[in-house]
């Protein structure tokens, strides 16, 4: 089998468990005696830092551990934004992770959040990537990223075969989406036939919704390369991107909606298509944090897959509330 047969094993298998975890409340004094007496782990120190019930908290710089007080309190000190693997990771997710944050390792934690080990870039250089072991220290570390990135980029860009397989059925959504849109648009066309500036404007609509959720679904995959989506993370992140939406989406509908009156003289057009613009914006914010969500707890590929879909559920709540709401106001 191919060496890249390893990249779909369990992270779990890689992990390892000799890493210095300090409880957040204890002071510099006592977490440097601590590590006197309990010792490191063999190659790389990253201070991790816990709370009472062992939780992941932050991460203690060397720096930082060196130089402060030694009253100093850990928590006061401590980074408090932490790149983690869930557990349930692949060999893949970690390869990604170190390219992305070039660390030289990174904890892995459970759902939880609790420290069950940690995965050391060398691992993945010299046993799963097979870099010979006599590279010279010096050289290896400036080339250890750009060698699991190329790797990525090999499994990524196979051949063109693999990856049309892999694109293609996410791309018949974008067909099937178009299709029911076109035929939602001929339930309604004797609104369009009744006013011409909605039928002008369509074009418009759907372009801001699609804009908004590409986004918002950018904002919220690369969210998920640092945050487990819990309900709590998925609500906030929820409430933040339609409060952005609703902002974006006023300041849209009234450039619209002057455009409009000014050109057409239509006050009434102008209202449903400035409300319309309003309203799809925010669907367009709710599907583009929802599905790469949805995506990433169910293991797929949210980078591939999230944007057809996406774009797919948009365009039709577009084009029913456009047209259905210019039915229900002009008529």
């Amino acid at each position: 089998m191919p060496k890249h047969h390893k990249y779909n094993h369990p992270l779990k298998e890689y992990v390892r468990v000799d890493y210095t975890a300090l409880n957040q409340d204890l002071t510099i004094e006592e977490a440097l005696e601590k590590i006197r007496t309990e010792g490191i782990g063999e190659r790389i120190v990253y201070f991790y830092v816990v709370d009472e019930e062992q939780r992941l908290v932050g991460v203690l710089p060397t720096r930082r551990l060196l130089t402060a007080s030694k009253n100093t309190i850990i928590k006061d000190i401590m980074i408090t934004r932490v790149a983690a693997l869930p557990d349930n990771s692949t060999v893949y997710d970690a390869c990604e992770f170190f390219v992305t944050y070039k660390f030289l390792a990174l904890p892995v934690v459970d759902k939880d959040h609790k420290i069950i080990g940690i995965v050391d870039v060398n691992l993945f250089t010299e046993e799963l990537l097979e870099i010979e072991p006599d590279i010279e220290e010096r050289h290896r570390m400036s080339d250890i990223f750009e060698t699991i990135g190329f790797t990525i980029e090999e499994i990524k860009n196979a051949t063109p075969l693999k990856a049309w397989r892999y694109r293609f059925p996410w791309l018949v959504t974008t067909i099937i989406s178009g299709t029911v849109c076109a035929m939602l648009a001929g339930l309604f066309e004797a609104t369009l036939a009744e006013s011409i500036v909605i039928a002008f404007f369509i074009t418009l609509v759907l372009g801001l919704g699609e804009s908004i959720s590409i986004q918002s679904m950018t904002v919220a995959i690369q969210a998920l390369h640092t945050n487990r989506p819990t309900k709590e993370w998925y609500i906030k992140s929820i409430v933040k991107e339609l409060k952005t939406a609703f902002l974006l989406g006023i300041s849209c509908a009234l450039l619209v909606f002057i455009v409009i009156a000014a050109w057409k003289n239509d006050y009434a057009a102008a209202f449903v298509v400035s409300l319309s613009i309003i309203m799809v914006e925010m669907l367009a914010a709710f599907w583009g944090i929802s599905v790469p969500t949805i995506l990433h707890r169910t293991k797929l590929d949210p980078k591939i897959s999230a944007g057809p879909v996406t774009l797919a559920l948009t365009d039709i709540g577009t084009i029913l509330f456009y047209l259905g709401s210019a039915t229900l106001i002009l008529e």
